[in-house]
C-alpha cells in the first residue's frame, strides 16, 4: 500500500499558526509510523525546487510513482493523468493540456484566480461554456474534450512545446505571476482576453449573475506535455486529497481538522500495515518538496519491544 497526501504543509505566517495547532492537538499516529520508516531516494519526485516551481510536488510524486519518465518544470503532463481519470481516451504521444474555465477576480492592483470549484458549473453549462471556447480555439487548431465541469482537455501541437504553470499554484493569488512567459504565451494571452470579451454580456453571464453564481470570465491553461506510452498508477497507490480544498481557501482550522481525521484513519492503518510486517509506502507533499518512506530494518531494541522510537511529525510537515 503506498499512500500519498498531496497539500501536506504549506508555508506563509497563517500555515505555521496551523502547524502550531498541530503540534498542540498532536498527530500521534503520523509520529509513531515515521519513527517506524526511512526516506527514500527518488529522483525527480522530491526535487530541491522552491514554492515557485510550476509542477507542485504532488504532480512530481504522482508521475514519478506511475513510472512516467522525466521532464522539464511546466512541461510535465499531468493533464494526461487527469484525462485518464475521467475517461478522456488520448494516444501515446499526444500534445494536451488541461483547460479550467475560471473567474479571474480584478482588484485595483492584481488580478487574481479563485477556485473554480466556486463556479459550481454543473455539467450542461459547463459544456455551453465550453462551445464557445472551442470556437474561438478553433483557428488556431485546438481540439477541445469534455472531462468534467471544470476539466476539458486542449489537443494542439502547442501543447507539447509550451511551458504552464499546475492551476493549484495559481488559485488564490496573483496571475501575473504564473502566466507563461515562453514564445507561446502570446497565443494563449490572446485567446484568454478574446473569451472574457466574448463571455461579457453573454446570456450565459447575464443568466449566473441573475443568480448570485460566479461568472466564468477567462480559463488558465495547465499540465501541458506529450501523453506518455502508459497512464495507469499503480494498483497500490492511494491519494488522499481532503487536505487540498482547505488549504487553497486558505481555511486553517479545517486544514487541521483534516489532518486529525487523517491521522486517525489512514495513517492509523499503514502503521498498523507496518507493525505487521507488511510493504508500506508514505508520500507526504508540501509546497516544495514530495518525500517518501518506507520501512527500514529494527533495531535489535526495537525487536525486543524495548523501544519504541518516534518522529517529530510537525516538524517533518515544516520541512516540505
Amino acid at each position: 500500500m503506498h499512500l500519498l497526501i498531496p497539500h501536506a504543509s504549506a508555508l506563509g505566517d497563517a500555515a505555521e499558526a496551523a502547524h502550531r495547532l498541530l503540534l498542540k492537538n498532536g498527530l500521534p499516529n503520523l509520529s509513531a509510523l515515521l519513527g517506524r520508516l526511512q526516506a527514500q531516494s527518488v529522483p525527480g519526485a522530491e526535487a530541491a525546487l522552491d514554492e515557485y516551481s510550476l509542477n507542485p510536488p504532488q504532480e512530481r510524486a504522482l508521475m514519478h510513482a506511475a513510472g512516467w519518465p522525466e521532464a522539464a518544470d511546466g512541461q510535465r503532463p499531468w493533464a494526461a493523468w487527469l484525462a485518464a481519470q475521467d475517461g478522456v481516451t488520448l494516444p501515446a504521444g499526444t500534445a494536451v493540456g488541461l483547460v479550467t474555465p475560471v473567474h479571474w477576480s480584478v482588484g485595483s492592483d492584481q488580478i487574481s484566480l479563485l477556485d473554480p470549484a466556486l463556479l459550481t458549473l454543473d455539467e450542461a453549462s459547463s459544456r455551453a461554456h465550453l462551445v464557445i471556447l472551442q470556437d474561438l480555439v478553433a483557428e488556431a487548431g485546438w481540439q477541445l474534450h469534455y472531462g468534467a465541469p471544470t476539466r476539458w482537455y486542449a489537443v494542439a501541437p502547442l501543447m507539447g512545446q509550451i511551458t504552464t504553470a499546475s492551476i493549484e499554484r495559481v488559485i488564490g493569488r496573483n496571475i501575473d505571476l504564473w502566466l507563461p512567459r515562453d514564445q507561446n504565451a502570446r497565443l494563449v494571452r490572446r485567446l484568454q482576453v478574446e473569451l472574457q470579451m466574448t463571455l461579457h454580456g453573454h446570456p450565459l453571464t447575464e443568466a449566473r449573475e441573475a443568480r448570485g453564481a460566479l461568472p466564468v470570465n477567462s480559463f488558465w491553461l495547465s499540465g501541458t506535455g506529450l501523453v506518455p506510452a502508459t497512464v495507469t498508477p499503480p494498483t497500490d497507490l492511494q491519494t488522499d486529497t481532503r487536505l487540498a480544498a482547505p488549504l487553497l481557501a486558505g481555511d486553517w482550522q479545517a486544514w487541521c481538522d483534516g489532518w486529525q481525521a487523517l491521522d486517525a484513519g489512514p495513517i492509523a492503518t499503514l502503521l498498523q500495515r507496518v507493525r505487521a510486517g507488511q510493504p508500506v509506502q508514505l508520500t507526504l507533499c508540501g509546497e516544495r518538496h514530495a518525500t517518501t518512506w518506507a520501512p527500514r530494518p529494527l533495531g535489535w531494541l526495537e525487536k525486543l519491544g524495548l523501544r519504541t522510537p518516534r518522529a517529530d511529525a510537525v516538524a517533518t510537515l515544516r520541512s516540505l
